[in-house]
C-alpha cells in the first residue's frame, strides 16, 4: 500500500521534471538509474531514499524541500480551496501556464505577476 507522502513526493518529481521539459529517460540518466525506477517513484509505487531524492533534486535543480511543499497545507489549503483545484499541479492547463510563465524574461515576469495579483484582488 502506498503512503500519501510517497505519492506526493512522486507527483512533485513528475511535475518538476515536466516543467523542466525532461523525459523520464533523461532524468534517469542524470541520476544513474533506469527510467522504470523513475516511473515507480512518480506513481508512489516505490519510496525514494534520502540519497536518491538528493540526486533527483540536483538533477532537477531544486532544493530537496521542494518535493515536500504542500504536505502541511492545513489551514492555508482550506483558505485557498475555492480559488484553486485540489491538485493544481495535476491540471495540464495550469502546468502549461506555469511553463509559459517561466519562459518569460525575469523583469517582464515580475510585472506580469504583479498584474495578475492586482486582477485577482479585483475579482
Amino acid at each position: 500500500m502506498t503512503h500519501p507522502v510517497d505519492v506526493h513526493v512522486g507527483k512533485r518529481i513528475r511535475h518538476r521534471r515536466w516543467l523542466a521539459g525532461m523525459t523520464q529517460q533523461q532524468l534517469a540518466e542524470k541520476v544513474g538509474i533506469k527510467f522504470q525506477q523513475i516511473q515507480k517513484y512518480e506513481t508512489g509505487a516505490n519510496r525514494v531514499s534520502a540519497s536518491r531524492l538528493w540526486d533527483i533534486a540536483e538533477a532537477l535543480t531544486v532544493p530537496v524541500s521542494f518535493f515536500f511543499e504542500g504536505l502541511d497545507a492545513g489551514a492555508d489549503a482550506a483558505a485557498g480551496a475555492e480559488a484553486a483545484p485540489a491538485d493544481l499541479m495535476g491540471d495540464k492547463e495550469a502546468l502549461d501556464l506555469v511553463r509559459s510563465y517561466y519562459a518569460i524574461p525575469e523583469n517582464q515576469r515580475k510585472r506580469l505577476f504583479e498584474l495578475a495579483r492586482v486582477l485577482s484582488d479585483v475579482a
